[in-house]
């Protein structure tokens, strides 16, 4: 070992025993750490401690993984356990090692960017598809006013939403125009409709409605998934139409999943009431509930106790897991990023629960993830997900 390997061990095995090293470090440092042993000129007086704090931590960390299968007392078989690994990865270190110092700590650095550039978080990304058929990008539109039609302005405010307002007294022209903002995978927009409803779209998600709403309903129609705070209006119900159902609403707060790709739709209902029809079927859900309608059924529709915070997390800037496995994580995950996925045969079955902030960056999300026994190997665009056996 050369003079500048050993300054970097010595290094990093300070940092970590005053909390300081990195993760990449840590990682380092508690795979290789019989690298100590086995060059004698790395322990000195001066850094014995540290070394033996580092042992000490690694050898409680083996006793947690070997302890639920232990019958004997730990002070029994711990010790023999601990010999035994020691000698086991000697055989790997050499090699290892080797390998580390091959690759200069910034090539690796840059190899790993490298894998996820061009990879970024979602952001406020819409088109919005007027009834002349033009488009209008919207993220890249200026303040101000962006179209007109029959009477009712588009305007774009300081903070990016969309809003509508009606300017002449032509309700039944404007009805008659179909408008349509559609987010991309990557994406999330927020608007408010003619009769000020307040609509926030999530990832890979569209909304169709008039430009002025008129008549005995407000009909929208949904693909993907939306939170809704509906304007209250007696005389004129708000309806939300999207695959296998139709919700039905005075003025309320909910949230609904109609993704394609997920085997139910999930309406969730924050505040007020609201129906929902799905074929020959409904029901009606109260605040705290939601509906669940499976698309392998003949729908009929399932009212379950909602977790809010997790169905309207998305909203709020984070993803939030439940019981959910790796399929499920993923599927949110390529919407935010626009990313695909493929999947080894072999996955884990360990559930996910916690949050993760939208705006982390994609490497720290699978750096959280990997903790239940995945591996994420990306190229490109692609991500193939994998067991990573422990």
């Amino acid at each position: 070992m050369n003079y500048a390997q050993r300054q970097y061990f010595i290094q990093i095995l300070s940092k970590y025993r005053l909390g300081t090293a990195t993760t990449e470090e840590i990682k380092f440092l508690e795979t290789y750490y019989n690298t100590f042993e086995l060059n004698e000129d790395l322990i000195t007086s001066e850094n014995e401690d540290d070394y033996l704090f580092l042992k000490e931590q690694i050898k409680d960390i083996i006793d947690v993984q070997i302890g639920p299968y232990q019958k004997k007392s730990i002070d029994m078989v711990a010790r023999p356990m601990w010999q035994k690994y020691l000698a086991a990865a000697s055989v790997l270190i050499f090699l290892s090692i080797a390998a580390f110092f091959f690759v200069p700590k910034s090539a690796k650095k840059q190899m790993a960017a490298n894998a996820y550039k061009g990879i970024v978080p979602g952001g406020n990304k819409a088109m919005l598809t007027l009834a002349s058929g033009k488009k209008i990008i919207l993220d890249g539109a200026a303040q101000g006013e962006i179209a007109q039609q029959a009477g009712v302005r588009i305007t774009k405010t300081a903070d990016g939403q969309i809003v509508y307002n009606v300017l002449a007294d032509d309700k039944n022209t404007a009805a008659g125009l179909q408008n349509t903002i559609t987010t991309p995978r990557g994406g999330q927009y927020k608007v408010i409709l003619p009769d000020g409803t307040k609509v926030w779209l999530n990832a890979a998600s569209s909304l169709s409605y008039p430009a002025s709403f008129h008549g005995e309903e407000r009909l929208v129609t949904l693909n993907g998934e939306a939170y809704f705070e509906v304007a209250r209006n007696p005389d004129m119900p708000f309806k939300v139409k999207s695959d296998l159902q139709t919700i039905e609403v005075l003025g309320t707060h909910f949230n609904v999943n109609a993704y394609a790709d997920e085997s139910a739709l999930q309406t969730t209902l924050l505040e007020g009431s609201v129906k929902i029809v799905s074929g020959k079927n409904s029901g009606i859900i109260v605040p705290g509930e939601k509906a669940v309608i499976n698309r392998n059924g003949n729908g009929t529709i399932i009212t379950r106790k909602a977790n809010l915070d997790k169905e309207t997390a998305w909203k709020n800037g984070v993803f939030s897991f439940d019981n959910d496995d790796i399929k499920s994580v993923m599927r949110q995950v390529c919407r935010w990023y626009d990313i695909n996925v493929v999947y080894a045969d072999n996955l884990p079955s360990e559930k996910y629960f916690g949050e993760i902030p939208r705006n982390s960056n994609l490497a720290g999300v699978f750096e959280i993830l990997e903790l239940n026994n995945v591996k994420f190997d990306v190229e490109g665009k692609t991500v193939k997900v994998s067991y990573n056996k422990p």
